[in-house]
């Protein structure tokens, strides 16, 4: 779910779009291949569901809209987002306050 890269760290996101509210609701598979499972609020089309989940992280993780990146997923429900300038520890501690 979580990777180190050159410029911060790679979360994999499995997105839920159409939902009530923006969230982060769980994990979704196990092991290497689980991914943080996000409701976002936003329909998936033309590209609003990627906006609101590039906000979305960029508030949970406390960094500017232009330090996350959507690395892959364009069009599809899972997707990895690069968090720049994000250490893997950081990473950690914010997504314990979410996950049980």
């Amino acid at each position: 779910m979580l990777r180190a890269t050159a410029e911060g760290v790679s979360l994999a996101v499995r997105a839920q779009p159409g939902a009530k509210r923006t969230a982060i609701t769980g994990i979704y598979g196990e092991g290497a291949t689980a991914q943080l499972k996000i409701a976002v609020q936003a329909p998936p089309l033309e590209g609003r569901a990627n906006e609101a989940l590039i906000a979305f992280l960029a508030e949970t993780f406390s960094i500017a809209k232009n330090s996350v990146q959507l690395g892959s997923g364009d069009l599809s429900r899972s997707k990895v987002f690069v968090l720049r300038g994000v250490t893997p520890a950081q990473a950690n501690a914010v997504l314990a306050r979410y996950l049980p």
